[in-house]
């Protein structure tokens, strides 16, 4: 029954919203800051949207009945699905007038690089996930990052880096167990683009520079955290045969994103 709730959670990108706001807070509490109620709100509502207007356009595109179990989720609910993004959308609009100043201006920049990925994301596929990684890490950080009293040159920059290439390998490894249902729906990724063996490659170095960072990234125990999302995502790529069934490898790989509030609640 739990797993049924939670597959519908999935399926409506509700646990990536929870992710980014578990990250948020995560980063709030390496810089030294606390994020108002309403910046949490917004970024989840504001990562909520891009990532189901994202789904939704991947489902337009597919002209026949949807091979994966998101696109055709989107596919089936396209309508209600739009109307209720104009709804967040609205919601989030009255939010930001309470947000601070400088996470709203912020904000805005990030908002332009959004609406820019929209638009040319179909003619840049090969740089998908990365795009996509890129503006998520800087969604969960700017809350912080643009309020805090933090010395630049102790801004916490591996930890930054590697959570962005966590955020990548995620991406990835998604892509890549979806690879043959993407290539039947002509969706592109750059696993569709690389194949098989070169994304494998890929992947696998993405997974060494993050471990390696371990060694010189501070504090530890951020680090550390890090270290655990990246040891689940790679068993997850170890083991395809059993994530693969039930789409179990995007149930836990999303879920790894709430790791990070254990750090907030014990250093907060």
């Amino acid at each position: 029954m739990l797993t049924a709730v939670y597959r519908y959670v999935n399926l409506l990108s509700l646990d990536v919203a929870v992710g980014a706001v578990c990250s948020a807070l995560f980063f709030s509490t390496l810089l030294g800051v606390q994020i108002l109620p309403y910046g949490l709100i917004s970024l989840g509502l504001t990562v909520w949207i891009i990532y189901t207007c994202d789904h939704l356009l991947d489902a337009r595109k597919v002209k026949a009945r949807a091979s994966t179990r998101r696109h055709l989720f989107h596919q089936v609910n396209y309508r209600w699905l739009v109307r209720l993004v104009i709804v967040a959308i609205v919601i989030d609009a009255v939010i930001v007038v309470f947000v601070r100043r400088p996470v709203f201006i912020s904000g805005v920049f990030l908002a332009a690089g959004v609406a820019v990925y929209l638009l040319v994301h179909r003619y840049a596929p090969f740089f998908k996930e990365m795009f996509i990684a890129a503006l998520y890490t800087l969604g969960v950080l700017l809350p912080s990052l643009a309020v805090t009293d933090m010395p630049r040159e102790a801004w916490p920059v591996l930890v930054v880096i590697q959570f962005a290439l966590t955020a990548l390998i995620n991406l990835l490894v998604f892509s890549w167990f979806d690879r043959r249902r993407d290539a039947r729906d002509g969706s592109v990724s750059f696993v569709t683009l690389a194949g098989d063996r070169a994304s494998r490659i890929v992947i696998f170095g993405l997974f060494a520079v993050v471990f390696q960072l371990v060694a010189f990234a501070a504090p530890a125990a951020a680090t550390y955290m890090l270290a655990a999302m990246n040891v689940v995502l790679l068993v997850i790529f170890l083991k395809p045969r059993f994530f693969a069934r039930h789409d179990r490898f995007r149930l836990l790989g999303d879920a790894v994103f709430f790791i990070p509030l254990v750090y907030y609640l014990f250093y907060a």
